[in-house]
């Protein structure tokens, strides 16, 4: 089987971090989040993957391409020069298409979803596509996948209200995760904007094809917004969710990189990870969920907190930055107060400053 993911997307709801890296090399935990798909997907026994690519492409595909013989995986490239929607996207990458089904993963989704039992209940089922599904408290935000008692989808609502799920006791949404069979693309338009939400599936469903959800309730999460990325981040920490932490642990959940230097005075607070190379000075705290990318130097007496801050950022003394994204090569200098910030790539913060959102 190979999968295809959809990793063209231009990454709008997590600007300014993805003004110039694109979404599926966002580092997740210090890992570009397209590697962690990749890993999840090796880890079932799918080593052929097609990368949809469409927004800043040659970044992810030189990342890629380093990454590929330690992956140990075969990597297609297929280029959108327009945005072409989901299916239609998938429709792009067709000729690297067989017979066998075809599994398709949304470029921003992280989860716990045991993908050999969602193929083994697409096989069972005959099914020309399989959805997995997963329950949410609210599903106004989202479309709304019902099934039958054996698990055949019979509708969708999309972003339902609260008086048409009267009698509903259970909300299961679309997952971003479908394996299909390949044929139903031969009804998809060529080069024309296409999705599966409102086009592929309501007209399969019409055409009274054999369509199931799978319901699961293993971790999920898009992180399509700065909120959900720090979500994510907790999750992993915590290990609500499994995926390759680089470094190594050295108490608790603690992770540290290699060729870091953290001095005695300097405090590690459980859960964190260090990348490589970072430098934590005299009596700096790095505090609970808190991640530090490689090259990160942090000075002394600053306090960190549920923070993410990429690759290369240099921040000063005294600082104390909370609940906060802070991107690559950023300069934060002594004694800034930050809170609830979201930091993009090579940005100075003068002395003193205070960024409260």
């Amino acid at each position: 089987m190979k999968a295809v993911i959809i990793a063209g997307g231009l990454g709008t709801r997590l600007r300014p971090l993805t003004y110039n890296i694109p979404k599926p090399i966002v580092p997740v935990a210090n890992v570009a989040l397209v590697l962690h798909q990749i890993e999840w997907l090796k880890k079932f026994g799918i080593c052929e993957i097609i990368l949809n690519l469409h927004y800043l492409s040659d970044d992810i595909k030189k990342l890629v391409k380093l990454e590929e013989k330690e992956l140990g995986c075969k990597i297609y490239f297929s280029l959108e020069e327009d945005p072409l929607g989901t299916a239609g996207a998938v429709k792009n990458a067709e000729k690297y298409f067989d017979k066998d089904p075809l599994i398709v993963l949304n470029g921003d989704v992280i989860t716990g979803l045991h993908l050999g039992k969602l193929i083994d209940f697409h096989k069972k089922n005959k099914a020309t596509a399989t959805l997995a599904l997963t329950q949410v408290q609210d599903p106004t935000p989202f479309g709304l996948v019902l099934t039958d008692e054996k698990g055949r989808v019979r509708e969708f609502v999309e972003k339902p209200a609260w008086i048409r799920l009267e009698g509903i006791k259970e909300f299961f949404i679309n997952a971003g995760t479908y394996i299909l069979d390949p044929a139903v693309f031969k009804d998809v338009p060529a080069g024309k904007p296409y999705m599966f939400e409102n086009g592929l599936f309501p007209s399969l469903l019409e055409k009274g094809a054999p369509m199931f959800g799978y319901k699961d309730n293993s971790y999920w999460i898009d992180i399509g917004n700065p909120a959900k990325y720090i979500k994510v981040h907790e999750a992993i920490l915590r290990g609500a969710v499994q995926v390759n932490l680089k470094g190594r642990r050295i108490r608790d959940d603690i992770w540290v990189g290699d060729s870091s230097e953290i001095d005695k005075a300097a405090k590690l607070y459980s859960p964190c990870l260090l990348g490589k190379q970072a430098l934590i000075a005299e009596g700096a705290a790095i505090n609970e969920l808190t991640v530090l990318g490689d090259r990160v130097r942090v000075g002394e007496k600053s306090v960190l907190e549920r923070t993410i801050v990429w690759s290369g950022t240099q921040i000063g003394k005294d600082v104390v930055i909370k609940n906060s994204i802070i991107g690559r090569n950023c300069h934060i200098e002594d004694e800034v107060r930050i809170d609830g910030a979201i930091i993009g790539d090579k940005t100075v913060i003068t002395r003193g400053s205070v960024l409260n959102v």
